[in-house]
């Protein structure tokens, strides 16, 4: 079965093992898929070329290629497009950053071989001199200049609004809309681009359906690209080295060589993709050339050395313990400080780099003065327990970690409200539209509901909303969000990118204060930037005291510590659905949604939430969500398989899930209901970005809490079990858990024996150096 290996572990590269799924995933680069189910569900970005072209439904949340654009003459921005367009922005003024600084590799004057060479290779090729003869044997060929975008002035809060408002018919009201300004709009390639790649790809044999995506991930000149380097195909999503090569030979003939340096960089910056994908933000040179050398890459030091010639990767020397002071000028020849040699992407690098910056600035800045001490500790009186800790610790710092469970929330809703009370302008942002609904009911003076239902007057918006100016305060004229208090839940899913985005957005003298769970499962992007920063203790940590509640309460805290303890569940809060094989899960999970949950529970089956490892396999979401269609609303699927009235999972990027519900389509596209807010898929997307809802897997679930969810774990299953992936899926449960057990002991075992596998990030690095601290 497709499992849903979760985004926090690592394997060692070269195992053969599934490659990661986007949304949930484990995969190490170089991990082969073996052709069973398996492997070809859990491909990062789709499943491999073959299957891309033959038009198989990409799965929502598993992440889709680069798209064609044939929406970008439309008059709004689509919540994707405005997403990916604050992203590209930010990404420029990060990359402005990065290059004001001196020296931005460690110096590296101890490392000599190979290492220093690699360091050299580096500086030659930042400061935009040639790389030394050593490293590189032949001359660099020439590169193109990339093109500059211009950023966005910044715009109005009552612009972003109007954006907000107009991105809510559009798509925009599930969490996004109008990038900030409504300006940098991409323009995808145009049709007689996608024609010239599609002639070139017919050519080397590969699909043509594979050609919207190639012209996109290309640009204009993709078609003379492919022809000159035949491996440039492994930049559309879900392509693999060995159909690359398949295309390389048919267009290069007796040309096309394993050791072609070409083929060397392309699956270099494959393999660092594909760590991306499964949580890394850079690897371990040992761990790189091991995977390359699996890929058949006969010269792997040569492969990373041009990789880096050609700046299509970094190499970072970091210091393995980065408190340890620096070798004296007298001490001996060999005395020099432990470092490890990392190589990433430079979009990650980057994102690290400016996170570890922002906090570094909000932690030495002096919170704006807002509100006497006195004020501040007169809220926090009127609050208790954890809450009046955390309202303490934001009065007087400008980052603060909050941990804890689901009960927990009450404590940023107590410091969000006290904030108000002070006249602060104070926001929260969740994860998802659902952590949204959770929260904003949790606020005793929160907006109308009418208000609520236009995004109008409220103070909690999602972090992708805020992010792309659809929802929120807006932006200032410096181009930073106009508030003093931003609230962050489900902080364990921000990945690195989002999190440098939301930081560096953040004007000086304002408070951060990040909550959420630790035991839950990752991000979904890379990196874990949460517990890098609980792990750092480099700011005020308050963890609450508050317990969660009842069997299901009692259940799931035993599990964050390691523990499946039976629980004594009186009014059947927790059942146990043993099962002999997947068919039989499949037919007792249909029976407990349809009848047994809603006739006992009294919870209906529209708010039971199905959860299972994974999306392939016999009792994967696409086999449940099937058999679930059929029972709760046949319908022959007249619109890309959906009918009025089904529960879809919608992903409007990569690695983010809006559960929803069908309305209707017509010739605009797909029309849902996210959250009770209208989104319209274009049918050219509706293939790539949405999928049915009635089972997710875990990682779309996060930030979501059902009335009641059954969780199916089939026998085949077991590999994918992990202590973060059961912790998260149980703990959907409000109400009610339902538990189709087939794992047998795989369950216990999870939960007793495997954490959370660690992920290679450099933000503990850089946020134990001088310049973050």
């Amino acid at each position: 079965m497709s499992t849903e290996p979760e985004p926090t572990e690592k394997t060692e590269p070269g195992t053969r093992e599934a490659a990661p799924e986007p949304e949930d995933t484990d995969g190490e680069p170089g991990a082969e898929a073996e052709g069973s189910a398996t492997g070809a569900e859990a491909e990062p970005a789709g499943s491999d070329a073959v299957e891309g072209a033959s038009g198989e439904s990409g799965d929502a949340g598993e992440g889709a290629g680069g798209e064609s654009g044939e929406g970008a003459d439309k008059a709004q921005l689509s919540e994707a497009e405005a997403e990916l367009a604050a992203q590209r922005i930010e990404r420029e003024r990060i990359a402005r950053r990065k290059a004001e600084k001196k020296g931005p590799v460690e110096s590296g004057a101890k490392l000599s071989g190979k290492a220093a060479d690699l360091l050299a290779a580096v500086r030659a090729v930042e400061s935009g001199a040639k790389p030394v003869a050593a490293v590189f044997g032949e001359p660099e060929p020439p590169r193109r200049p990339a093109p500059e975008a211009a950023r966005p002035r910044p715009v109005s809060a009552e612009a972003e609004r109007a954006g907000a408002g107009a991105g809510a018919h559009s798509g925009g009201g599930a969490g996004g809309g109008t990038g900030a300004g409504g300006a940098g709009s991409p323009v995808g390639p145009g049709p007689e681009v996608v024609e010239a790649v599609r002639r070139v790809l017919a050519e080397g044999g590969a699909p043509e359906g594979l050609a919207p995506q190639a012209a996109a991930a290309l640009g204009e000149a993709a078609d003379d690209e492919l022809r000159a380097d035949p491996w440039q195909l492994l930049r559309v999503a879900g392509v693999r080295p060995e159909q690359a090569d398949g295309f390389a030979r048919a267009l290069l003939g007796a040309q096309c060589a394993p050791d072609d340096e070409r083929r060397g960089r392309a699956v270099t910056v494959w393999l660092l993709e594909q760590a991306a994908l499964a949580g890394h933000t850079a690897l371990e040179m040992p761990a790189l050339t091991a995977a390359l050398a699996q890929r058949g890459v006969p010269d792997t030091e040569a492969a990373v050395q041009s990789t880096i010639a050609e700046a299509e990767a970094l190499v970072f020397q970091d210091a393995l313990d980065p408190t340890a002071p620096e070798p004296a000028e007298d001490q001996e020849e060999g005395a020099e400080r432990p470092v490890r040699i990392l190589v990433g992407l430079e979009r990650y690098a980057l994102a690290e780099e400016s996170l570890a910056d922002g906090l570094a600035r909000l932690i030495n800045s002096v919170p704006k003065a807002d509100g006497s001490a006195e004020d501040w500790e007169r809220a926090a009186a009127s609050a208790k327990g954890s809450a009046a800790e955390l309202i303490r610790a934001a009065a007087a710092h400008g980052l603060v970690l909050h941990t804890g469970g689901e009960a927990s929330v009450a404590e940023p809703a107590a410091l969000l409200e006290a904030a108000r009370g002070l006249g602060l302008r104070a926001w929260a942002a969740t994860h998802s539209p659902l952590g949204l609904a959770r929260f904003e009911a949790l606020l005793g003076s929160g907006a109308d509901a009418t208000a609520a239902s236009l995004g109008a007057a409220r103070s909690v918006v999602t972090v992708a909303g805020l992010l792309s100016g659809a929802e929120g305060p807006g932006r200032d004229g410096d181009g930073a969000f106009d508030l003093d208090v931003l609230v962050v839940l489900d902080a364990p899913q921000l990945d690195v990118e989002t999190a440098a985005l939301l930081v560096e957005s953040l004007p000086d003298g304002a408070r951060l204060v990040l909550a959420g769970d630790p035991a839950v499962l990752w991000s979904a992007g890379p990196g874990r930037v949460f517990a890098d920063l609980l792990a750092a203790r480099i700011c005020p940590q308050v963890a609450s005291r508050t317990p969660d509640p009842g069997p299901l309460g009692e259940l799931v805290s035993g599990i964050g510590i390691g523990e499946l303890n039976k629980v004594e569940a009186p009014g059947k809060e927790v059942v146990i659905v043993p099962v002999r094989d997947a068919g039989e899960a499949v037919h007792r999970t249909v029976q407990l949604v349809a009848d047994s949950v809603p006739r006992a529970i009294g919870v209906p089956a529209e708010e039971t939430q199905v959860i299972t490892p994974g999306h392939g396999g016999a009792a994967g979401t696409r086999a449940l969500n099937a058999a679930l269609k059929e029972r709760l609303n046949p319908g022959p699927g007249r619109f890309g398989g959906f009918d009025p009235g089904d529960r879809v999972a919608y992903s409007p990027t990569p690695g983010r899930t809006v559960p929803g519900r069908v309305v209707k389509a017509d010739a605009d596209g797909l029309h849902l209901s996210c959250a009770g807010r209208p989104v319209v898929v274009p049918k050219e997307r509706v293939e790539q970005s949405v999928r049915h809802g009635w089972a997710l897997t875990a990682h779309q679930a996060v930030g979501g809490r059902w009335p009641a969810a059954v969780v199916v774990l089939p026998g085949d299953a077991a590999q994918a079990l992990t202590r973060p992936w059961v912790y998260t899926a149980f703990g959907r449960a409000a109400r009610h858990l339902s538990v189709v057990q087939g794992a047998d002991q795989a369950l216990p075992r999870a939960v007793a024996e495997i954490p959370a596998r660690p992920r290679t990030t450099r933000l503990p690095t850089l946020l134990a150096t001088p310049a973050a601290g």
